[in-house]
Parts: structure tokens; C-alpha cells; sequence
């Protein structure tokens, strides 16, 4: 009994010791697990993080088409460019047997699996428009089909949404979202889901402004102009000489009987003298030009700025951008200076709500719209999909949301790996900063929404990918590249419109 006792004594005393070294043991485990979570990055790359796009690629002559995990998706084999109306869409559009003297041409248009799509047309392309900026795009889910010698719409899915009855559809050009149709030389108007807006019997169509929603100029047979909403509804009648691209506050700016003056859709009548143009309307102030300057009068004829300043321009509330002699400030109605006349340019980003002043050697300065200076430097990024602005400050960048409040660009951005800079040299951390790759480059690129990131070194780019790992070795002169990205071993091109990479 004394033994039995006495193994009890001691294996109570076992057990005690035992416990401490177990939770010793799993402490050191959390610890280690906890590091190895820290350092193995590479191993924690989620890659639901970065989207899958496709891409026209350019090698050696040809054209390709590659997805953004480096898959070639059609061999660069093709004469003519390759079109993707969507860069997230498997839909690669082939042209061949193209006669540029009797602009014919043919069409095919594949999916990721090389399956030819919309058969039961004889041609497919994509609608081309430009803002005033030359900015290009394609008409957003939609494309131009022809069968039988007319045209029609279908949408990416392939359904037809505009019978292919019209002698030629086009855009109009700088607005989005709607198209001109062409029926026995008529013109009407359709928007991209196919209903139609106006009927094919004006012989010009214009949009007011580059919002479709603000409405159109027509012109009927009788050389008069008029206005129809987007709603299809008649808001001036085909009675004016001239309509001009300028709107607001329901009034517009017509030329009657050689007289120019400002209307609105209920027929009533506003400033028929005292201004050689109407610039802007907004709400019941009117930018005019009188004696080739510029100042601010109500729809009353009462003045609110004098006609004193070279230029003029509604920002927002009661706030103007002002040029006098060679340089841009901002005043209020009340001819308030706001912001001194010392820059070269001031625009006002409406989306983002703040204020943007170049300034003579290339930098910007932002202010709040309570006229409050909050950041300064070169902008190589305003991003109104993640509301932040991205600035170059000397050799750094420097990241900011819409409120211009400076953050780290991990706060910023979403990704596996973050742009830091060190000693003069630039490197990339992980979310939780912990270097991922050494501060070893001239310069650097964030990642893009695919996990690539562009490095430079003694002159030359190269490319590495989401978890740091170098695929391209820095071996390209990319000087003339406005934008420097890189999708694999493919760089994007020079001209940026034309959206396509090569190596």
C-alpha cells in the first residue's frame, strides 16, 4: 500500500510537470506557426484576389490573344488585330481579307475554347467612340452585326436586341450608352439595350452634352433643330436655326430669327440681349461671354460677376474657375478669391469632390472644396473605382482616399504585395509589412488588379508576380510608354488606346 501510495504522490507530481511542458510546447508552437504564417507569404496568396481578364497580344507580326494567367488562348497567327469588346469576356473578334480601297473585310469571332460564336451573322464588330480628349472606347455589352447586307445589335450573351433592318449603326460620338441608327438616310436612335429612343426621320441627331441623359439636338428635313429627351419625349419643337451644346436647369440655348437667346421646355423666354455666347447653365446663373470676356448673369438679365475675366467656369454651389491674363484661380459669386491666380490649369473633379491646380513645373496642388491646400506633387493616378489618388513627391509615392487624407497604400490597395521604398531603392511588403521582395530597384510599379508589378533596374523593366517571384528579368527600355504595365513576360504597348501587349 506504502508503494501504491507512493506512485500516486508521484505520478500526481508527473502530471503537473508533464502540463506545464505541454502548454510550453503549444505556446512554442502557436509561436512558430505564427511566424511561418508571417514569412511564407508565397504560400498565403489567394488567388480570388486578382481578377482574370484577356488581353490582344503582339508578337513577332501576329496577333494573339493570352488570359491574364499567361495561357495563350489563340496562337498570334492573325493579320489584323484581335478585338475584345470586354477584357473579362472569353470573346476574341478575327478580321481577315480586309480590302482597305472597297473597305470589305470578314469576320470571326471565337470564345477561350476556340468555339466560333455568332454564326448566324455575316460580320460582327465592336462600336468605336472618343471623347474630346481623344480617350477611346467600345460601346459597353453590345455589338454591330450584319445579315443580309443590314445592321443590327446583339449583346455579348448573343442576343439580338436590334434587328438587323438598318442601313448602319454608329455612335455618337463622346456619349456612352446609346447609337445613332441609318435607315434610307434618315438617322434614329437606340439605346444599348435596343429600345428605340427616336424614330429614323431626323437627318442629323446630336447629344446635348456627353450625358445621354440630358437629351439630343435634331435636325428635321426642314434645316430646323429641336430637342427630344431620353424619355422620348418632344421638348422643343423643330423651329430654331440653332441649338447649342449647352444645358441646364431645363433651359437651352437657341438661335431664332438670327437671335440668340435661352429657353426653356415650357416655352418661356430668357436673356435676349446683353452676351455674345452662353457658355453654362447651372441652376439660375448663367456663365455669358460679353466683349470677348467672360462673367455671370441670372436667367433675369441681372449681373452677378462682371464680364471681366478671359475664361469662366462653374465648379459647384457658387463657386467659379477664373482665368485672368495667363493664370487660372477660383472666386465665388460674390467675386471672391478662393484660390490665387497662380496656376496654369484648375479643374474641379466632380467625382471625387475636390479641387485639382497645375502649377508651372508639372505639379498639382489638391484642395479640398473648402479651398483648404491638402496635398502636393505630380498625380500619376486618380482611381474613381477605389477612391484614392495616387502622387509622386519627389522620389515617393504617396497614396490618399477622396477625402484627401493620406494612407498607406496596403490601407489603399488590395493585393498580395505592396510598393515601399528604402535607402533610395524600391522593394515590395506583404499586408502585414514584411519585406516580400528586397529594396533593389530604380523604380517600381504597384501590382495590378492581376498580380503583376513592373521593377526597373539600371535602366531597363522588367515584371514579377504576385508573390514576388521575377518572370521577366528587367531587359525592356519602356521610355516612351506613357503607362508601364506588365501582364507575364507581355509589356503593354505605347499606344495606350490601343489596349494591347507585347513582348
Amino acid at each position: 500500500m506504502s508503494r501504491g501510495r507512493r506512485y500516486e504522490a508521484e505520478s500526481k507530481l508527473n502530471m503537473k510537470k508533464v502540463m506545464a511542458v505541454v502548454i510550453a510546447i503549444l505556446v512554442i508552437i502557436m509561436f512558430v506557426v505564427g511566424i511561418k504564417k508571417l514569412l511564407s507569404s508565397d504560400s498565403s496568396v489567394n488567388d480570388k484576389l486578382f481578377a482574370v481578364g484577356y488581353y490582344t497580344i503582339y508578337e513577332n507580326g501576329k496577333w494573339g490573344v493570352i488570359d491574364t494567367n499567361q495561357k495563350v488562348i489563340l496562337e498570334p497567327t492573325y493579320e489584323e488585330m484581335i478585338i475584345i469588346p470586354d477584357n473579362t469576356k472569353p470573346i476574341f473578334i478575327c478580321t481577315s481579307n480586309v480590302n482597305y480601297e472597297t473597305n470589305t473585310f470578314e469576320t470571326k469571332v471565337f470564345n477561350e475554347k476556340k468555339q466560333e460564336l455568332y454564326k448566324d451573322y455575316n460580320k460582327v464588330e465592336v462600336i468605336y467612340n472618343n471623347d474630346k480628349s481623344n480617350n477611346l472606347w467600345y460601346e459597353a455589352n453590345i455589338l454591330k452585326v450584319q445579315k443580309d447586307g443590314k445592321y443590327g445589335l446583339i449583346n455579348l450573351e448573343g442576343k439580338q436586341i436590334l434587328d438587323c433592318t438598318y442601313d448602319d449603326i454608329k455612335p455618337i460620338l463622346g456619349t456612352k450608352n446609346v447609337v445613332i441608327t441609318v435607315k434610307q438616310g434618315k438617322q434614329g436612335l437606340a439605346d444599348n439595350i435596343g429600345n428605340v429612343i427616336i424614330e429614323n426621320s431626323y437627318n442629323e441627331i446630336t447629344s446635348i452634352t456627353n450625358k445621354y441623359e440630358d437629351g439630343f439636338i435634331v435636325k428635321a428635313e426642314n434645316g430646323k433643330y429641336g430637342v427630344i429627351s431620353a424619355s422620348k419625349e418632344t421638348i422643343l419643337e423643330t423651329k430654331y436655326d440653332e441649338i447649342k451644346n449647352v444645358y441646364g436647369n431645363n433651359c437651352y440655348v437657341v438661335k431664332e430669327n438670327g437671335k440668340q437667346k435661352v429657353v426653356d421646355s415650357k416655352g418661356n423666354t430668357y436673356l435676349e440681349e446683353g452676351f455674345e455666347q452662353v457658355k453654362q447653365i447651372n441652376s439660375n446663373n448663367v456663365v455669358i461671354k460679353k466683349a470677348s470676356k467672360y462673367g455671370v448673369s441670372t436667367l433675369s438679365g441681372e449681373t452677378k460677376i462682371e464680364a471681366i475675366y478671359d475664361d469662366l467656369t462653374f465648379a459647384f454651389t457658387d463657386t467659379y474657375i477664373a482665368k485672368k491674363g495667363n493664370k487660372y484661380g477660383i472666386i465665388t459669386i460674390r467675386n471672391e478669391e478662393k484660390i490665387p491666380f497662380n496656376y496654369e490649369y484648375i479643374e474641379y473633379v466632380s467625382q471625387a469632390d475636390f479641387i485639382r491646380a497645375q502649377k508651372e513645373n508639372a505639379e498639382t496642388d489638391l484642395y479640398s472644396r473648402d479651398f483648404n491646400l491638402k496635398a502636393s506633387g505630380i498625380i500619376s493616378e486618380i482611381n474613381t473605382q477605389k477612391n484614392y489618388i495616387r502622387i509622386r513627391v519627389g522620389e515617393d509615392y504617396k497614396y490618399y482616399n477622396f477625402k484627401l487624407e493620406q494612407k498607406e497604400s496596403s490601407e489603399i490597395l488590395t493585393g498580395t504585395l505592396f510598393l515601399s521604398k528604402k535607402d533610395g531603392k524600391y522593394g515590395y511588403i506583404n499586408n502585414k509589412g514584411i519585406v516580400v521582395v528586397d529594396y533593389i530597384y530604380d523604380d517600381a510599379t504597384e501590382q495590378n488588379k492581376y498580380g503583376y508589378a513592373a521593377v526597373k533596374k539600371d535602366g531597363k523593366w522588367g515584371a514579377i508576380d504576385q508573390k514576388g517571384k521575377m518572370i521577366v528579368e528587367p531587359k525592356y527600355e519602356l521610355e516612351n510608354n506613357l503607362v508601364i504595365d506588365f501582364i507575364g513576360e507581355y509589356h503593354l504597348s505605347e499606344d495606350i488606346n490601343a489596349n494591347y501587349y507585347t513582348k
